[in-house]
């Protein structure tokens, strides 16, 4: 049998034909003075300020802190990927 030999219509698009918005590159120069932990402890505590907060019996404030933490865990992995792998990278080379 053959290899794939399918061809492709378009080139692969390379990082360096997509540039950032303006809105993206500032918000990435803000954030990039961030250690990446941040996120990371801003989410535990969250998570520890929800525990308590269920403690005290307020159920609906507990779930509503404790909803929190998946986003800034998120922020914080898109924090991470825009410094390893995003446009500051190619614009720093």
């Amino acid at each position: 049998m053959e290899p794939n030999t399918a061809k492709r219509t378009k080139p692969a698009k390379k990082a360096t034909d997509h540039k950032e918005g303006p809105v993206a590159r500032g918000i990435e120069k803000k954030t990039a003075r961030l250690p990446s932990d941040i996120f990371l402890w801003v989410a535990i505590g969250t998570m520890a300020a929800s525990a308590i907060i269920q403690f005290t019996k307020k159920k609906h404030w507990s779930l509503f802190i404790g909803e929190w933490a998946a986003p800034i865990l998120i922020m914080g992995l898109y924090n991470k990927l825009v410094k390893l792998e995003g446009h500051d990278q190619l614009e720093h080379a």
